[in-house]
């Protein structure tokens, strides 16, 4: 039983910082070495000194719906996760985390949602930059596909478990 909880618990830890990063994360659409895009700036390198020129994104209402998305499902993780340690002291024994599992699961249906939203409205999200003919998804955007399972399936895990003595 030990081995399960420390398990379940490294798990919601790993998918949480896999979150944050995706998150916030500086690289979500790259063009090149020199130009790349996330969720909240636009930046571009100036060779000349070497240092990162960022402008906001033009706020749109599809990027302004990934941004409530992303941060709603960071919030829906942390909650679950200490909800859960919460449960785990204070619930008797015999009792489910159908409450951690339900956040847990709301964090991935969220994040599901960010994401497609993202891939369908790239071209209006990125409308101002001439960037979508050249560039391609980076890895902000495959971490927010990869903790998709990974916190339904942990929320799913939630629901089923027991607390036991």
């Amino acid at each position: 039983m030990a081995i399960l909880l420390i398990s379940i618990t490294l798990l919601h830890i790993f998918t949480l910082a896999i979150l944050f990063i995706a998150t916030m994360g500086k690289s979500g659409w790259v063009v090149s070495n020199t130009e790349r895009s996330d969720l909240w700036y636009y930046c571009k390198l100036n060779n000349e000194t070497e240092t990162w020129f960022c402008v906001s994104l033009k706020e749109t209402e599809w990027l302004q719906a990934v941004q409530v998305l992303m941060i709603l499902s960071a919030v829906f993780c942390s909650v679950s996760f200490l909800v859960f340690l919460g449960q785990l002291f204070i619930m008797s024994k015999g009792g489910l985390f159908y409450l951690t599992g339900v956040c847990q699961a709301f964090a991935g249906l969220t994040t599901f949602t960010a994401i497609l939203i993202y891939t369908l409205h790239s071209k209006e999200i990125l409308q101002h930059y001439n960037v979508l003919g050249s560039g391609h998804f980076s890895y902000c955007y495959i971490l927010a596909w990869v903790c998709v399972p990974l916190l339904i399936w942990s929320g799913l895990m939630y629901v089923y478990l027991r607390k036991r003595k």
